[in-house]
């Protein structure tokens, strides 16, 4: 019988996903490992992931892989890209790791163009750290450290990453996309594997964020939480390419 589907060799052969259903890091992870796969690089790759549910990441990938300091992702990606330039390394975090404590590091990898690849996940808050507002999360959304919503007078305005790095002049490509639905599901695949070919190319940084669901700190069923991906975050967070160097060229 022919093999027409089979899981990805990135992910380990005997390890069963603990991520909670809904969550969307188990097909984010496939996606990236199909990706890898396909350019015939995944032996090659380094995972440098974030606290968090990002981190849990290390228990089922067969790349090398190690856990940054919260927030310093694309720090260690840095250096560890300019000691060892011919290897892959791709960065996961969200949005609490890359948005709110590694801001900094975010930016500065950015405004250099480090030649890295970034995986932002965009779930509006904090996952496994227990649910507070994290510089995403939509206004008027309950959080354990805004239990009556985010008021942007107290807390400010949902922070938007990908535009943000496109006011500056380093970035070769960035893009918003999602995995709700089979359609989006395949266009986040090609920008995950444009983002890593860039990378090879030696274009500079990519950041792909992917807007996802978390229902359990939403409160919802994972049915729930598409509907309310779909009718509220995809509204504050719109999909598509912010910025694509290489049409320019």
């Amino acid at each position: 019988m022919e093999k027409i589907y089979e899981r990805t060799k990135l992910i380990q052969a005997d390890k069963v996903s603990g991520f909670c259903p809904g969550c969307m890091h188990s097909t984010i992870g496939k996606l990236i490992g199909e990706a890898l796969e396909e350019l015939g690089v995944l032996e090659k790759t380094f995972l440098i992931t974030g606290i968090g549910c990002c981190g849990l990441h290390i228990d089922y990938v067969r790349c090398d892989n190690t856990t940054a300091a919260h927030g310093r992702a694309c720090a260690v990606a840095t250096g560890m890209k300019r000691s060892r330039p011919d290897s892959i390394y791709i960065t996961y975090q969200g949005d609490g790791d890359l948005a709110s404590i590694g801001l900094a590091e975010t930016m500065h990898a950015a405004n250099r163009g480090e030649n890295i690849t970034v995986i932002f996940v965009n779930n509006g808050i904090y996952g496994m750290t227990g649910g507070q507002m994290a510089p995403t999360t939509l206004v008027g959304m309950k959080a354990t450290t805004a239990p009556k919503g985010r008021d942007p007078k107290e807390h400010g305005y949902p922070m938007h990453m990908c535009e943000i790095l496109n006011q500056l002049t380093a970035p070769y490509y960035l893009e918003r996309c999602s995995c709700n639905n089979p359609k989006n599901l395949m266009q986040t695949k090609r920008a995950i594997k444009k983002a890593i070919q860039n990378q090879i190319d030696g274009k500079g940084f990519s950041m792909v964020e992917i807007v996802t669901s978390c229902p359990t700190n939403w409160g919802m069923s994972a049915m729930d939480a598409l509907d309310f991906l779909e009718d509220n975050m995809l509204k504050e967070f719109p999909l598509g390419v912010v910025r694509d160097r290489s049409k320019e060229e």
